[in-house]
């Protein structure tokens, strides 16, 4: 469903990301791991044309879609739930989620995707009224995901899920992204510092240093490996 192939991105002259080649298959969810400024970001924000590509191809469902602007990619099946949740703070959740709907023009279609949303996650409803900007850290990340959800996307990708959470508000969100990703057949990307919760819901996993991929395999694999347990999992760790 996505592969990026040999990506280099950077900003002006300076490249952050190296060579990174990523691949996945349709519904499975995919982490990429790695510490503050390996690269995630400016992967995930490249992937959407927020950033141009240096050099290299990402190719969504076999076309490519670098070099698009961010709202065809949008169009073709992709949602983004950014870092910091990106809300309209003073906005309803509502208006909001409406927001998220702006490539659909069926009113019943919205008001389904609405309905969707308010199933997973019940909070929001009760909060249809209250201004993003009101809400806790959770349920803006959950608002985040919700907006993202309106455009019914194929591919979900979230960067950096659970910056500034609690850890059980981490394991609720990351349950909640492997529930829409099994129930709604959806992709996910997860790019995340939190190794363990990412690897806990992955079928996959890539981990990147310094813009540069070091290592890859199954959850499993990665778990057991020495030197990522040492550098990402320590004992009772429940970030990276």
């Amino acid at each position: 469903m996505l592969e990026i192939e040999d990506l280099h991105v950077g900003y002006g002259k300076i490249v952050a990301v190296h060579g990174l080649t990523v691949s996945m298959r349709p519904g499975s969810i995919v982490a990429v791991l790695g510490p503050n400024g390996a690269g995630k970001t400016t992967s995930v924000r490249a992937i959407f044309g927020l950033l141009p590509v240096i050099s290299g191809a990402i190719r969504f469902d076999g076309n490519r879609i670098d070099g698009l602007t961010p709202d065809r990619i949008i169009r073709k099946g992709m949602g983004l739930v950014p870092q910091g949740r990106e809300l309209f703070a003073g906005l309803s959740v509502f208006d909001n989620l409406r927001l998220g709907a702006y490539t659909i023009k069926d009113e019943t279609q919205i008001r389904q995707s609405m309905d969707q949303v308010y199933d997973y996650f019940p909070r929001l409803k009760e909060r249809s009224r209250q201004a993003a900007g009101s809400l806790s850290g959770g349920e803006q990340q959950m608002l985040a995901i919700g907006r993202a959800l309106m455009s019914n996307p194929r591919m979900l990708v979230l960067d950096e899920p659970s910056v500034g959470l609690g850890p059980m508000v981490i394991q609720a969100v990351f349950d909640i992204v492997a529930r829409i990703s099994r129930e709604r057949k959806v992709s996910v990307l997860v790019a995340e510092q939190n190794a363990r919760q990412a690897l806990r819901i992955a079928d996959h996993a890539y981990l990147i240093e310094a813009g540069r991929l070091v290592t890859q395999g199954s959850p499993k694999t990665l778990m057991e490996d020495d030197a990522v347990r040492a550098a990402y999992l320590g004992t009772g760790a429940t970030t990276a």
